[in-house]
């Protein structure tokens, strides 16, 4: 592309960033051989040349938060990338954004492996963080042997929930009960780590424990089914959090049809006509995405040091009928179809 000079007076510009679910990209990115496997890496799973991806960039989403999908208990690891590159080194911002974990029967074990319940969800994430915490306090014995000169064998897995442990990279919890959530936020204040709640249907019913626990949430698209765990989701919800002070933004979920992921800037304007307004809609998907996905000090507002991405519409960008015009990716124009 061409670097851009000047933007078309007469023309709505706007920094589109996309927090996705763990499935905003991958349709089948999904490991069930083992219910826990935070060492899975999303960088060794994306694949930048999908059309989706394209598509996503065509209609002015610039940076997506993405990778191992909801389904096991903890079923890896997520990054940030941006909707450019042939290769996920060309597109990457973080490789090791989050680490995902799931609770709720949608984690549920199949043919009655574990977890079969709740509990044994909780028990089981327990555990792991137990065993990470022993291996930590084991110091250098466990890293190298008693007798310092045969070391011991890595466990990824063991290494990957140290870090939750030690807060270098936080749990982002899909919970979308009331009972989920609440469970989500006594294992945070039980090993004291970094706990994002992602879906979050029931958030409206638990306002006051999310923001007495200083979490940020990734709540579901307004316009998603009211199906299983989102039987009971509003449309007002993110006003709610915006009124209580909790920090939020959308994912765009996922589903098993075509187009397998949703328009998020179409789902910021359910929440702007129900409550949020267009102001707090816009920075939900802008500003507010990027500092919940850690990346504001890059991307989410048009300021001197950061990437300089830019997204134009022919008017009102929550105006289903305004197309896309052009889009700016640090700089360089990507593209200029009409969508």
């Amino acid at each position: 592309g061409d670097r851009i000079g000047s933007l078309e007076v007469g023309k709505d510009a706007d920094m589109i960033v996309l927090d996705g679910d763990p499935l905003s990209i991958y349709t089948k990115v999904l490991e069930t051989s083992a219910p826990i496997q935070p060492q899975l890496r999303a960088i060794d799973a994306y694949n930048p040349r999908d059309r989706l991806v394209e598509w996503l960039r065509e209609l002015g989403v610039t940076t997506i938060h993405t990778g191992h999908g909801p389904g096991s208990l903890v079923s890896g690891q997520t990054m940030v990338v941006k909707t450019v590159g042939d290769t996920v080194e060309d597109a990457l911002m973080v490789e090791r954004a989050m680490i995902a974990a799931n609770l709720g029967s949608t984690a549920y074990g199949a043919s009655g492996a574990a977890p079969g319940t709740r509990s044994k969800q909780i028990a089981m994430l327990r555990e792991a963080l137990v065993n990470a915490q022993n291996a930590a306090a084991a110091g250098s014995d466990k890293d190298t042997g008693k007798d310092g000169d045969k070391p011991k064998a890595r466990n990824l897995v063991e290494e990957a929930m140290r870090d939750v442990l030690a807060r270098k990279v936080p749990l982002m919890i899909t919970a979308w009960t009331e009972r989920d959530i609440l469970n989500a936020l006594r294992l945070k204040a039980e090993f004291n780590i970094d706990v994002l709640i992602d879906g979050a249907a029931d958030a409206y019913l638990v306002i006051d424990q999310l923001k007495q626990a200083g979490v940020s949430v990734i709540l579901h698209p307004p316009g998603a089914r009211q199906l299983g765990g989102l039987a009971n989701a509003s449309f007002a919800t993110a006003a709610a959090l915006r009124d209580a002070g909790v920090p939020f933004t959308f994912q765009s979920g996922y589903e098993g049809y075509v187009p397998k992921t949703r328009v998020v800037l179409w789902e910021a304007a359910i929440a702007a006509a129900n409550g949020l307004g267009m102001e707090d809609a816009l920075k939900s998907i802008t500003i507010d995405a990027a500092r919940v996905i850690g990346v504001a000090d890059k991307v989410g507002s048009l300021e001197v040091g950061k990437h300089g991405d830019v997204v134009m519409f022919e008017g009102d960008p929550f105006e289903t009928t305004n197309r896309v015009t052009g889009v700016v990716i640090e700089g360089v124009v990507v593209s200029e179809q009409p969508r």
